[in-house]
């Protein structure tokens, strides 16, 4: 174990930032698509927007799933705190940050039933920074606090992109 370990044992960040930023990308899109829109590069057509649609409604049942799926398992829900319990069944058997994806997914099918890339680019902008600032920690935490089960886990699942 390397010297900082042990603070990953106790939880994965101070702060939670998975809703700040999803939060913070939400509010990007919103504001630079008024003030400086730009134009869509796609289609606006019924398929486009039922893609759209698709895209937002597999995020948002994508997070449901993997919000019951911890709520099952007692587990914690908030990025900075503990893991009480490593989840390897429900969305978590196929990716490792399944409610991340989903909010992706969710800004993606809003930008095309919108029409504003801007949430494309926040969506880009989001995935960058939860990398960095959510994921890595997280994978840290989970595999000082599990060790071997966690390396398992990880060896049978992926990241979420």
């Amino acid at each position: 174990m390397e010297p900082d370990d042990e603070a990953y044992k106790e939880r994965p960040g101070a702060f939670p930032w998975p809703p700040v930023l999803f939060a913070g990308a939400l509010a990007v899109g919103l504001v630079f698509g008024r003030l400086y829109p730009l134009p869509w590069p796609g289609l606006d057509d019924a398929p486009a927007r039922a893609l759209g649609y698709g895209f937002g409604i597999a995020g948002i049942a994508l997070s449901a799933w993997a919000i019951v799926t911890m709520l099952q398992a007692r587990t914690n829900i908030m990025p900075n705190r503990a893991a009480g319990q490593l989840i390897t069944w429900g969305p978590f058997r196929i990716w490792r940050h399944p409610i991340y994806m989903a909010e992706t997914l969710m800004m993606l099918g809003l930008a095309q039933v919108t029409g504003n890339i801007w949430f494309v680019i926040a969506a880009a902008l989001f995935t960058v920074l939860v990398l960095g600032l959510a994921v890595l920690p997280e994978e840290r935490h989970l595999e000082a606090r599990f060790g071997d089960a966690y390396r398992d886990y990880k060896a049978r699942s992926r990241r979420w992109f």
